[in-house]
């Protein structure tokens, strides 16, 4: 069930309340029995359950691939030394 906020347009008393979508709203505080209206705000949106992550959709074997890394039993190799041949005059 959804949770509605209202807010006391008298005392500025805010409230939240678990209805049903069938309820009617609320039209009076029950600290002034002032009137009450319904606070709008920003929806936060939750996805639960397989498939909204990019991980879910790749293959197992390209998702953990680990970066390309020199192997530890090769040496590292050196870059080759230049011989000059010709002779110095």
């Amino acid at each position: 069930m959804p949770t509605y906020q209202y807010r006391c347009t008298a005392c500025e008393e805010d409230l939240e309340v678990v209805q049903k979508f069938t309820d009617a709203a609320l039209t009076t505080c029950p600290s002034c029995q002032g009137d009450l209206r319904k606070v709008f705000n920003a929806v936060g949106v939750v996805f639960k359950g397989s498939g909204f992550y990019a991980t879910d959709s790749r293959k197992s074997n390209t998702a953990s691939k680990p970066a390309d890394k020199p192997k530890a039993d090769k040496p590292a190799s050196k870059p080759a030394e230049s011989t000059n041949t010709k002779a110095a005059s």
